[in-house]
């Protein structure tokens, strides 16, 4: 494990583009439909993220950002931008269909849950123990909001990903069956898990660890 990565919670200003070529490295495929080209849509992403709607990981003893998990809470994830912001990005006439590709890969919380948007980590330090040390940081903020699980979905194309999140106590509850977007999106089911969160201090604060 790299025991000395820190982990902080929101993006550090400045990371925004750092942050998107990782979120674009690991979710390029299925996003490449609603945002791309990919030097297009990590920028989209860069300029229209939340930085309060994430966990990030620092590299051992600098501020270089190696993993970053999203998270949707309150009617806003990490990954923002709205019918305008798309429409004036892409044109009326790309940006309608896109908008209509977005909307397929919305996922909106229930009472007392917060939904993750994804992790992603730098291949070079992946196998380190950064993506459990970020998924038990967006645990903290989920008790810290007083929200009683953790959702999430995985695509059927990413083995490794659905591994990590139940050895880190996540559960799947169902799976859907979505061949008409593995042309579209590369992958053909979505398989949802939660995760219960144990009560905790409550306070939505920034931390460093």
């Amino acid at each position: 494990m790299d025991a000395a990565a820190g982990i902080r919670r929101g993006v550090p200003p400045g990371a925004e583009e750092r942050v998107a070529e990782l979120y674009w490295d690991a979710f390029g495929r299925k996003l490449g439909a609603a945002l791309g080209p990919a030097g297009r849509g990590r920028a989209f992403i860069a300029r229209h993220l939340h930085h309060d709607r994430a966990v990030v990981a620092l590299a051992p003893g600098g501020s270089d950002v190696v993993g970053v998990a999203g998270y949707r809470l309150g009617g806003r994830g990490l990954t923002g931008g709205g019918v305008r912001d798309v429409l004036a990005g892409y044109g009326p006439l790309r940006g309608l269909p896109r908008l209509a590709v977005l909307a397929l890969l919305e996922r909106t919380p229930g009472p007392r849950e917060l939904v993750m948007d994804g992790i992603a980590v730098h291949p070079d330090h992946r196998g380190t123990g950064i993506g459990g040390l970020l998924l038990a940081e967006i645990a903290a903020v989920a008790a810290a909001h007083g929200c009683a699980r953790v959702r999430l979905d995985v695509v059927d194309v990413n083995p490794r990903a659905r591994a990590l999140y139940e050895r880190h106590g996540f559960t799947a509850v169902r799976t859907e069956r979505t061949p008409f977007l593995r042309g579209l999106m590369g992958f053909g089911a979505v398989t949802t898990m939660h995760r219960t969160v144990p009560a905790g201090p409550r306070g939505g604060e920034d931390r460093r660890r």
